[in-house]
């Protein structure tokens, strides 16, 4: 049964298939954006990420990332959350803080904002569900993408302050042991 005019307009996704293909093309999509968006953000120079750029700088409401801390209690769940790196060859592992050298805390700053970026392209790539998906499934899409890459991106941004402030004490403590009494 038709929708007549009075009923408002029917929005239809520009391309029409069945739901199996939809549901085995949103798979594939996924897979594929994942890949894209990772390698993106993997191809660029590690010195091109400045943890004091505007994605990626600390806002004061985060408060150190202790409001991820206090409200989203981050430290249960964030060892939970894979690491995205081990699939490339030569990808910085940022599960665990290997060491409190400042050259490895300058890096692993730096590999923050690439995985923070990662996600953020991710969830602003989502909308292209919308060409093939009802509009309510590109809804799901994108809610899809909020939740499988908001904690990992808040992961980063409650990381990065306490790396910074430890990198800080790195450097102090190299500054004054090479200072002369």
């Amino acid at each position: 049964m038709e929708k007549s005019c009075s009923e408002g307009p029917v929005i239809m996704p520009v391309v029409s298939m069945g739901v199996a293909w939809i549901v085995i093309l949103d798979f594939i999509v996924w897979f594929l954006l994942s890949i894209f968006c990772a390698l993106a953000a993997f191809k660029r120079n590690v010195d091109s990420f400045r943890p004091d750029g505007f994605l990626y700088r600390p806002r004061r409401w985060e408060r150190g990332g202790r409001v991820y801390e206090k409200y989203l209690f981050v430290k249960a769940w964030k060892p939970l959350l894979p690491d995205g790196a081990k699939p490339f060859k030569g990808g910085f592992e940022k599960k665990n803080l290997r060491s409190r050298d400042a050259a490895y805390l300058e890096e692993f700053i730096k590999e923050s904002c690439r995985a923070e970026l990662t996600h953020w392209l991710l969830i602003f790539v989502s909308p292209v569900f919308f060409i093939w998906n009802p509009p309510f499934v590109g809804l799901i899409m994108i809610a899809y993408a909020l939740v499988m890459n908001l904690p990992c991106i808040i992961t980063q941004r409650y990381n990065r302050p306490r790396f910074i402030t430890m990198l800080d004490r790195e450097r102090q403590r190299l500054k004054s042991s090479s200072t002369p009494c």
